[in-house]
């Protein structure tokens, strides 16, 4: 198991060095980190010429990546190429953000999915099943922003009538969110909306994934031995059916929790909150470059880490995984 962890840090190392380079050539050969500051009057011509001695622009590509990689292994990204604010302490902000909304999202999807999965798929063609399948394809059917929106409307709508605040409409916290215990219900009541409006397409895809991955598995033969054997349909179900089954759900969701750690974009920016997705839609309208490569970066890295992770979990429910 060693061997096998060990070889796959090796091979996902070598695809973040790869990502990176890819991504430091083509946003620099494709955009222009001087853009917004040329077109600023008030910014003078040497100050651009400043700019561009202290960033290394006017160097090739591939000397400007070497020292944007040396920026990035000491522990930062590097400044804003105008304002020169640093872009790390942004980024820890907003990542942590995103992790909060990113982790009650996943694990909601996750535990409704699997369930409603699990369930349709010992039940199929029951009325519970064709209800699961309709509303999955409604979830897939919904736009995001969609959603999203329609959410916002029917909470302002209950706040203005009745005067009563359920959950908030966008932002993180109140502007005194309090300590403690009312902080914690304060970020809850901010964070209700987002959560179901990122877990709703989640559920409806990996209940999809669970149902099928369960068909498959309960007329295997190891599940008619069981059966044979005198044990429960729960115990067939929930130690040896339901093991195998989760193998695709684990590495869909796996690629899929890394994707949205590097920020749900279109969710926090119809929210308003202050995370990853945001911080790029920001950077993206402010031309920041280093800003962009700093995003794109995180999410190549968090999409090979958890793709590591899913290849461990698989190696433990599946040890011939292992093998190969």
């Amino acid at each position: 198991m060693v061997t096998y962890i060990l070889r796959r840090l090796v091979y996902g190392s070598m695809v973040v060095v790869v990502s990176s380079f890819l991504i430091f050539v083509f946003v620099s050969t494709t955009t222009d980190p001087l853009e917004t500051a040329n077109l600023n009057p008030r910014i003078s011509r040497t100050t651009l010429e400043k700019v561009t001695r202290d960033n290394h622009l006017d160097q090739p590509v591939i000397a400007r990546y070497g020292y944007w990689v040396r920026t990035v292994v000491r522990g930062g990204f590097g400044n804003t190429i105008v304002t020169e604010r640093p872009i790390w302490p942004d980024i820890k902000r907003v990542f942590g953000h995103t992790v909060q909304l990113v982790i009650a999202a996943e694990v909601l999807a996750l535990l409704l999915a699997t369930a409603l999965g699990v369930y349709s798929a010992v039940r199929q063609y029951s009325p519970f099943d064709y209800s699961a399948t309709t509303l999955s394809f409604l979830g897939l059917a919904i736009p995001t922003f969609w959603l999203g929106l329609i959410l916002q409307i029917i909470f302002i709508n209950i706040f203005l009538k009745w005067h009563v605040r359920i959950f908030y409409t966008a932002s993180l916290s109140s502007i005194d969110p309090g300590h403690g215990v009312h902080f914690f219900l304060d970020r809850v009541q901010h964070l209700v909306l987002p959560v179901v409006t990122l877990a709703t397409v989640q559920v409806a895809t990996y209940s999809r994934f669970m149902r099928a991955s369960m068909l498959e598995v309960v007329n295997a033969d190891y599940v008619r031995t069981a059966r044979a054997k005198g044990l429960t349909e729960r115990i067939v179900i929930v130690r040896h059916a339901l093991r195998n089954a989760l193998i695709p759900l684990v590495t869909l969701s796996a690629i899929t929790f890394g994707g949205l750690l590097g920020g749900a974009v279109i969710t926090e920016t119809i929210f308003g909150l202050d995370g990853m997705g945001l911080f790029f839609i920001n950077a993206l309208n402010g031309g920041e470059t280093y800003s962009i490569m700093a995003w794109m970066l995180i999410v190549a890295t968090m999409v090979v880490i958890f793709n590591i992770v899913a290849d461990i979990v698989l190696g433990f429910l599946d040890p011939r995984i292992r093998l190969d």
